[in-house]
């Protein structure tokens, strides 16, 4: 910016320079101008000798202004020419913008540039951008709000935009062939329980039948006990599946505020006789007080399996504590058994003891229910076996 200003006053400056010579041949009277006083350029009369290597040259200097009261910067042109046989130096001045205050005002010129490209930019976002991306984050909402579980198809914001358009068509089928293969999903499962369910209760039934008459012999009635022993397995693990899939495909959507100390003590409370009868005592100590809005079910099936489970491998005439803080539920026992494989402990059908009767679905379960409020189910090993659920 500064070369064209300097590039425009020397332009200038020449110019004044070409007439200050040519009314000088016009007029003498402009000889007389040899002070700055009287006019923007002096002439002084010289010799060849002095002016002979001299050539036009421009620079800056300082004048007293009578207006400013103050020397302010000036460009100055410095030349010489031939007049009549005689010789003179010609000085031409013009006023000049400061550098400084130039500096200043285009500082504050693109400052002021700046702001208003971010303020256009923040504007475009927030009207422009946000108008036109309306229908994409109404698809996102939607999508954040829908829940299978309740096979309900989401409302998409009609658009004119090809795109968004296309986006929409496509979201819309993907969600109905999810929602009908949940269906599809539910429903078999379902029917299928039911359909074992049946003929393993009238097995049952009428092995029961059969064990009932004096003519079977005591191998018979072994066998017969067998068989009975390993139908109703099946049911139990018929039932534990059928969980499980419901836990994972969230059939559970009714939930409540739930008080979990009262819950945990009222499900120790029906253990006890169970409790009782193996000479292992349950004991209950709470400093704290845990809400969680769950479904009451899962909730009672999550602690009922942790609190049998430690029943069932703990040793006899021993203790089983439990304990309630800061927002914590741990469940304590003892046992012959040393520390549990922590990788495989939470997986479907691990046992500890391939001999007894369970399903090895009941730490699965309970694992499924804590996934899915977001809880966190820990097992640790320090003489004692503890598993923690952990409501923080």
């Amino acid at each position: 910016m500064l070369d064209e200003i300097y590039d425009s006053l020397d332009d200038g400056l020449e110019n004044q320079k070409i007439l200050v010579i040519n009314r000088a041949k016009k007029d003498p009277s402009v000889f007389n101008k040899t002070s700055f006083k009287d006019g923007y350029y002096t002439i002084h009369p010289t010799t060849y000798s002095e002016i002979k290597n001299v050539k036009d040259s421009y620079r800056d200097t300082l004048m007293y202004m009578l207006n400013e009261k103050d020397y302010e910067p000036v460009r100055l042109l410095e030349s010489a020419f031939r007049q009549d046989g005689k010789y003179y130096k010609l000085k031409v001045i013009t006023s000049m913008v400061e550098e400084d205050d130039l500096i200043e005002d285009l500082l504050y010129s693109i400052l002021w540039l700046y702001i208003g490209l971010v303020a256009g930019v923040l504007f475009l976002n927030n009207w422009v951008l946000k108008r036109l991306w309306r229908p994409f984050y109404s698809l996102l909402n939607n999508l954040k709000n829908f829940n299978i579980e309740k096979e309900q198809s989401i409302e998409l914001e009609n658009t004119n935009i090809e795109e968004f358009k296309l986006l929409n068509l496509q979201v819309e089928k993907l969600l109905q062939k999810s929602i009908d293969s949940f269906k599809a999903q539910k429903q078999f499962i379902e029917n299928a329980s039911h359909e074992l369910q049946t003929p393993l209760a009238i097995s049952i039934n009428k092995l029961e039948l059969l064990a009932e008459k004096e003519e079977l012999s005591s191998n018979n009635m072994t066998l017969l006990a067998s068989v009975l022993e390993n139908l109703e397995r099946m049911t139990r693990l018929n039932h534990a599946l059928l969980l499980l899939s419901k836990i994972d495909n969230k059939q559970f959507v009714e939930e409540e505020n739930l008080n979990i100390v009262q819950l945990v003590t009222q499900i120790a409370n029906d253990f006890s006789d169970f409790a009782n009868h193996k000479n292992i005592e349950i004991s209950i100590s709470s400093d704290d007080t845990i809400q969680k809005y769950m479904n009451k079910d899962l909730a009672i099936i999550l602690f009922t399996n942790l609190i049998k489970n430690a029943i069932i491998h703990t040793s006899l005439n021993s203790i089983i504590t439990i304990k309630i803080h800061n927002q914590k539920v741990s469940i304590e026992n003892e046992s012959e058994t040393s520390k549990l494989d922590d990788q495989q402990l939470f997986s479907r059908f691990y046992k500890v003891n391939p001999h007894k009767s369970s399903t090895g679905l009941g730490l699965a379960i309970s694992k499924a229910i804590a996934d899915k409020y977001e809880l966190e189910l820990i097992y640790i090993y320090d003489r004692y076996h503890i598993f923690i659920v952990n409501f923080q």
